[in-house]
Order: C-alpha cells, then structure tokens, then sequence
C-alpha cells in the first residue's frame, strides 16, 4: 500500500522489548495540511498534550511513533523526552519541529526510553521509502494481533483521490472522540475547516462508535494528513460534491480501521453488532446501544454462546434512557427472541443459542417509541482477555 509524496520506515529501537519493531516515521516529501482528534480522558499522555498544541496551526510533515512506551503520566521528564524526540526528528530531515507529530502507546506511567530514540531516529530517516506502509503499521502494535490498515480511491472533480490509513488498536477501547492511534494519509487537496469538519463527522459514525471493553486511553488519537499531490480542485466547502466525494472516501477508511480494531479484540472470538431502533432521538439510541455493548454479562454471555435476553433488558434499564420495557423487541440474527418485553418461548430461544454460535452477531432492539436509530460495534469477553490484561506489563 503506497501513496504519492508519503514515505515510511520502521526500526527495532528496543523501546520496551528486544527484537520488535517498536519505532515508526511517517514523512511527507512537502507540509500537509493536517487535521487531529485526541482522547477526551482528563489525563493526557505527554505527546498529545504537544500534538494538540502544534496542530493549532492546521500543518504537520512527519509522524514519529513508538510502542512499548505510552510515556503518560510522567511529568515534566516525560514531556521533555518528548520533545527531544521531535527534535532529534526534526534535525535530522531539515523541517520545522512544529511540523513534527509525535505518538506512543503501550504502557502508563513508565518514562520514555529516549535512548532507543538517539538510536532508531537515524536509522529511519535512512529507511524512509514509499513502500514501508505496511511495517509502520507493525510497528505500532501493542496486543494487536494483525496490522490494520485500509484504503480508498474517490474521485473529486475528474481527479482520483487516494486516502489509505492504519491504526492499532485491541484493549482500552471505547473513545469518546478517536481511538488509540490511527494515521490516514490523502494525496487530496484540501483545506483545514473541510478537512477537520470531514474528520470530526468521519469519527462520530466509525471510531465513537465501537467498545471493547469501555476504557478510554490516555493516548487516542487519529490524525489525517493531505499533501495535495492529486492536483484536484480544491476541497473547500464551495462544491459540495466534492465535500461528499472526499467525505464518503474518508468514511470508508475510518469505518474498516474501526471494525478491524472490534475483530481483534483482545481475547475476542465474535463481534456483535448492537443496533437500537425505534428509539425517539439519535443519541437516545446510541447510549442504550453503547450500555448493551459495555456490559460485562451481556459480552460473557455472547462468549457463552448464551441466549440470556434478561442482561440485555436489565442493561437497558440503567441506560439512563426512558423507554417502555412492555413494548421491546430483541432480535438474534433473524431469530425474534422477545416480543412486548416477554420472552417467546425456549424452542425460540434454542434457535437463538444457534445464532450465538455464529462469529459476527447482530443483536437487534426495537423499542417502538420513535424512528431514530444507532448501532455500536463491540466483542465478546472471553478468558483470554483476563489473561492478556492481568499481565500486560510483563
């Protein structure tokens, strides 16, 4: 996967671990016009602190990211570490430090190897080429078991649009904003409101709409840059066809990153769609459907391949959403399981129980009090995931 003016590398720096790619770079050949979404946690990891203030200038060139390190919660030395970071960066290829955007993931409060930074900076600005799309993608891996990436191609005037993206992302899922690191790149040419206003609404529909298990991280963040090497007129709010066009492509991309993200949920082994229709307002529906998707016995009990509708109504219930229980109905895949809040019987709920045992799952609930509607991606629970997070530190 590649793309005009963008070039990539990815090192073994021995940011945490030995033997792992654990630095990436991203580098446009010219300044892009840059657009960013950041963690809404009240605590902040030191590199979005930084990023959100340089991004006030609507312009990045280079992406410098690492795992192994989430390098939040660690003061003013951990800023500083920063920091130097994008300066060693900046020094080496010739451009602004402002230009510079910086991302880490991996564990809290420990402080930033900026040593392995002295090592791997010059290694990857030797490295850069058009080709290594797919190792940065590896390297920001943390319980990721498979890169995500995705790609799109929009025509905007008569001129095609590439926009390609990756993220990373299994745990600690559930922005309110983004989700933990996503990087997308577009050849298009556009400005800074369109092309913030097309991330802002792009993220609301894909990554604002997934959980794994409720946590949001001190590190989220998406990130878009355009270089405008694809010479189409110019995105800028004047034809709104264009607008669309991009917008459709942007979607694209942010929607597959988000999905990819539910599928490799840690421990998952299926992914269940909570769509809640017949709701009176939009945002009624999302938080019904967003307290289903949360709850630990609901998602054990997908893992079970448990047809228990009782933890799915009790969800409901404390949703903070009115709703009339008598009138609800939930639906397995095409099985009606409850109808006028009542159960339909164990022959129906057997043929739920099947429904459960497929790997992607669509829970339906029909509250019959409105037409809003809204659909949120989440997994199931399953052992490994106790397994994985009692010892992510090791």
């Amino acid at each position: 996967m590649k793309i005009k003016g963008f070039s990539f590398a990815a090192v073994e720096a021995g940011v945490r671990y030995a033997n792992r790619l654990d630095l990436g770079l991203i580098v446009s050949d010219v300044p892009c016009v840059t657009a960013g979404m950041f963690t809404t946690n009240q605590v902040k990891a030191a590199p979005v602190l930084i990023d959100r203030e340089r991004l006030k200038g609507g312009q990045a060139q280079a992406i410098l990211v690492n795992s192994g390190c989430a390098n939040a919660c660690t003061g003013e030395q951990g800023m500083e570490a920063a920091r130097r970071s994008s300066l060693l960066l900046a020094e080496r290829l010739g451009i602004a430090e402002g230009l510079v955007q910086l991302a880490s993931t991996g564990v809290i409060g420990e402080q930033l190897n900026l040593a392995a930074f002295e090592r791997g900076i010059p290694a990857l600005v030797e490295k850069l080429d058009a080709d290594n799309f797919a190792l940065v993608a590896r390297a920001i891996m943390t319980t990721d078991t498979v890169p995500k990436v995705a790609e799109a191609t929009v025509l905007v005037g008569s001129r095609e649009v590439r926009i390609i993206g990756m993220a990373k992302g299994a745990g600690m899922i559930m922005p309110n904003m983004a989700t933990m690191l996503a990087f997308v790149l577009t050849d298009a040419r556009i400005n800074f409101p369109e092309l913030h206003r097309c991330l802002a609404a792009g993220v609301e529909r894909s990554f604002n709409r997934i959980t794994i298990d409720g946590d949001t991280s001190t590190n989220d963040m998406v990130l878009v840059m355009a270089n405008g090497s694809a010479g189409n007129p110019w995105i800028d709010g004047d034809c709104e066809a264009d607008g669309k066009a991009f917008q459709s492509g942007l979607e694209l991309v942010l929607k597959d990153l988000a999905l990819q993200i539910v599928r490799d949920g840690e421990g998952a082994t299926k992914t269940i769609t909570v769509r809640v229709q017949g709701a009176r307002e939009e945002h009624e529906a999302e938080r019904l459907a967003r307290t289903v998707a949360n709850s630990s016995l609901v998602k054990t009990a997908f893992f079970g391949e448990d047809a228990n509708w009782g933890r799915i109504l009790a969800a409901m219930g404390r949703s903070g959403v009115k709703f009339s229980p008598d009138k609800v109905e939930l639906s397995f895949g095409p099985v009606l399981l409850v109808k006028h809040g009542m159960s339909l019987g164990k022959d129906v709920e057997a043929e739920a129980t099947r429904v459960l045992k497929e790997k992607e799952i669509l829970l339906t609930i029909d509250l019959f009090d409105g037409k809003a509607c809204a659909e949120v991606l989440t997994c199931d629970f399953s052992l490994d995931y106790v397994k994985i997070n009692a010892d992510y530190r090791s």
